[in-house]
C-alpha cells in the first residue's frame, strides 16, 4: 500500500520538462519571501496603528496596484516577451519591498502598496505564459500543478518564518526577507532557465473548452468564467485578510501560530494536489464539474465558521477551503490557457489574473467594513452566500458551453 501510493506520487510527476521544474524553484523561492502578506493586516493595525476602514482602503490599493499590473504585465508579455517581463518585474519589486518598511502614514503606505503590487504581479501572466513555452501541452495542468505546489510551499514555509521573524526581530525584517528573495529568484533564474518564445500549438486535453475566436472580448463563456473567477478570488482572499484579524481578536491566537495555522494550508497542499490533478487526468473526469463541486465546498469552509465558538472549527474551514483551492484553481487555471488563441495568450491569462486582482480591489474592503459594523459571522454568511453564487454561475458556464 505504502509502495503504491510512493509510486503514483512519483508517477504524477513524471515527464514535466526541466524547465518547469526550475521555474517551480524560483516560484517557491520568490513565494517563500511573500511572509509580509499574510501578516499585512496585523502590521498596519498593531505597528502603524491604523483603523479597519483604512487597513480596508489600503487592500484595495493593494488589489488596484495588482489589477494595473496584470493588465500591464499581459500586454508586455505579447510584445517583449514573458522573460524579459519576469526579470524587470522581479528586481524593481524586491527593491520596492524593502522601501515599504520606511512608510509609516496612512496615505504614504497607500501609495507604496499600490507601485509595489503594479509591479509584482506584472510577474503572473508572464509565469502564466511562460509554461506554454516550457511545457508539454499534454503536461499544461500538471504543470500548473507543480507551480502551484511551488508557490503553496513556499506559502506554507513563508508564514511559519515569518511569524518567527516578527517574534524575534519585528515587522522589519519581514519587509527585508521580502525584497531579499525576490532579487535571489532573478539570479538563479539567470543561471537555470534560458529564455524561449512560445511554441505556435495550442493541443490540449480539454478539446470541448478550446476555442479560436478573434477577439477575448466577444468570447461570452470566458466572460461566465471570469465572473466565476471573481467570486472564487473574492471569497478565497478572505483568508489573507480578515481570517488573520479573527484568529488574533476571537481566539487571541499569537503570531507563531497564525503561521502554523496558515502553514497548514500550504502543507497539506503540497502533499495531495499533484497527486489528486494525476488522479483526475488519469480517469478524465469532468473538469468543469469538479469545479463546480470546489466551490461549495468554499462557500462551506466560512459558512462552518459560524457553527460553533471552538478553536477546532478553525482547523475545519482551513481543511475545506484548502480541498477547494486543491480542486479549483488548477482546472480554472489551465481553462485560461486552454481556451487562449495563439499570440493572445498574454491577454486571455491577464484578464484570468486581472480577475483576482479585480476580487482584490473589493475583497478586503468590503470584509473590513462588514467586520466593523456587523461582525464576523456577518461576513461569514456573506461570503459563503458568493460561494453559493459561483457555484451557479459555473453551472451556467457548462451549460453554456453544451450549447
Amino acid at each position: 500500500m505504502v509502495k503504491r501510493t510512493i509510486r503514483g506520487y512519483h508517477n504524477s510527476f513524471k515527464g514535466l520538462s526541466k524547465e518547469v521544474w526550475f521555474l517551480a524553484l524560483i516560484t517557491f523561492i520568490n513565494r517563500a519571501g511573500t511572509m509580509v502578506l499574510p501578516f499585512l493586516s496585523l502590521y498596519l493595525t498593531q505597528d502603524l496603528n491604523l483603523t479597519l476602514s483604512q487597513v480596508g482602503w489600503i487592500m484595495t490599493s493593494f488589489g488596484v496596484g495588482s489589477f494595473v499590473g496584470t493588465w500591464i504585465g499581459g500586454k508586455l508579455s505579447d510584445s517583449i516577451g514573458f522573460y524579459k517581463v519576469m526579470v524587470r518585474s522581479l528586481l524593481t519589486t524586491g527593491f520596492l519591498f524593502i522601501a515599504l518598511q520606511f512608510i509609516h502614514t496612512f496615505e504614504g503606505f497607500l501609495v507604496g502598496i499600490f507601485l509595489t503590487m503594479m509591479v509584482a504581479d506584472m510577474f503572473r501572466p508572464a509565469m502564466f505564459v511562460s509554461l506554454k513555452a516550457y511545457s508539454k501541452p499534454e503536461n499544461r495542468t500538471r504543470s500548473l500543478t507543480l507551480i502551484r505546489l511551488a508557490i503553496n510551499l513556499g506559502f506554507s514555509f513563508g508564514p511559519f518564518l515569518g511569524g518567527i521573524i516578527i517574534a524575534s526581530i519585528g515587522y522589519p525584517g519581514l519587509f527585508w526577507v521580502d525584497g531579499l528573495t525576490c532579487i535571489a529568484a532573478i539570479f538563479i533564474m539567470k543561471l537555470v532557465l534560458k529564455e524561449r518564445k512560445v511554441a505556435n500549438n495550442n493541443n490540449t486535453l480539454d478539446e470541448d473548452i478550446v476555442t479560436q475566436v478573434k477577439s477575448v472580448y466577444k468570447d461570452k463563456p470566458f466572460w461566465i468564467f471570469l465572473a466565476v473567477v471573481f467570486l472564487m478570488g473574492f471569497v478565497f482572499l478572505q483568508l489573507f485578510t480578515t481570517m488573520p484579524l479573527y484568529y488574533k481578536e476571537i481566539f487571541s491566537l499569537s503570531e507563531v501560530q497564525i503561521g502554523l495555522l496558515m502553514a497548514l494550508n500550504g502543507f497539506l497542499i503540497f502533499l495531495f494536489e499533484m497527486p489528486l490533478i494525476h488522479y483526475i487526468e488519469k480517469k478524465l473526469l469532468d473538469k468543469l464539474k469538479i469545479i463546480t463541486w470546489s466551490l461549495l465546498i468554499f462557500a462551506l469552509s466560512f459558512l462552518v465558521l459560524n457553527t460553533v465558538m471552538w478553536v477546532g472549527v478553525l482547523i475545519l474551514g482551513m481543511l475545506l477551503i484548502t480541498v477547494g483551492e486543491m480542486l479549483a484553481f488548477p482546472f480554472t487555471n489551465n481553462f485560461a490557457m486552454s481556451r487562449a488563441p495563439i499570440g493572445k495568450e498574454g491577454r486571455y491569462l491577464a484578464l484570468y489574473s486581472m480577475a483576482f486582482s479585480l476580487a482584490h480591489i473589493f475583497s478586503a474592503k468590503t470584509g473590513m467594513e462588514v467586520i466593523d459594523r456587523f461582525g464576523f459571522a456577518a461576513n461569514w454568511y456573506l461570503m459563503g452566500g458568493l460561494g453559493l453564487l459561483a457555484m451557479v454561475l459555473m453551472i451556467w458556464l457548462r451549460k453554456s458551453l453544451k450549447a
